[in-house]
């Protein structure tokens, strides 16, 4: 479903599991992360009305994300780290070409941001699939089906504003550029480390 060239291997969630602190602290930095790019499109697109709606629900779905890690983080003790930079979503951004065209530019950051959603639905799912403690198992199974909502709705919009057959071809490239990426990737406990 989520079309991803390159598969997380389970090795990385030995390295988060062993170091829970670290991935729930940029788990909840990535959750904001979320929701700022959504404000952000709705600021920067303010005139699409049906984005702007949709954008709104992410949003504060992506807050509402990063009160509930914030808050299990909590139960368990420990304080919210300090933001890291994300360097794979630098990296994504990289992929596209600076345009100063509006709809291609919003084209390209409703793809990287697909893609993000994408990538963190997976790896959510190789997280919850290879740990025992309970809690954390249905917390990432429950976050699995928002992150895939959300890459879908992304998605939807890019192929809104361009033609599909244009936004295919792009998506298909990006996920090629992605996978290379991450195949150097895993070693980190980080949710796209």
């Amino acid at each position: 479903m989520l079309g991803l060239k390159f598969e997380t291997q389970t090795s990385w969630a030995e390295i988060a599991k062993n170091d829970l602190q670290q991935i729930l602290t940029d788990h909840a930095f990535a959750e904001q992360k979320a929701a700022s790019n959504a404000v952000s499109i709705i600021i920067n697109y303010s005139e699409e009305t049906e984005l702007v709606q949709a954008m709104s629900d992410i949003a504060i779905e992506e807050m509402e994300h990063f009160k509930m890690v914030h808050e299990l983080m909590v139960a368990r003790g420990m304080i919210l780290g300090r933001e890291q930079k994300n360097d794979y979503a630098i990296h994504l951004f990289r992929f596209f070409p600076k345009t100063k065209d509006r709809t291609v530019s919003l084209v390209q950051r409703l793809l990287v941001a697909a893609l993000i959603e994408a990538r963190s639905c997976e790896r959510f799912k190789v997280f919850a699939e290879n740990l025992e403690d309970k809690e954390l198992v249905t917390f990432y199974k429950e976050l699995m089906a928002s992150e895939a909502n959300h890459y879908k709705t992304f998605l939807r919009f890019a192929r809104h504003y361009q033609d599909r057959e244009i936004v295919d071809e792009k998506w298909q490239a990006l996920l090629t550029y992605e996978a290379e990426f991450m195949k150097n990737r895993g070693s980190k406990a980080t949710v796209h480390g």
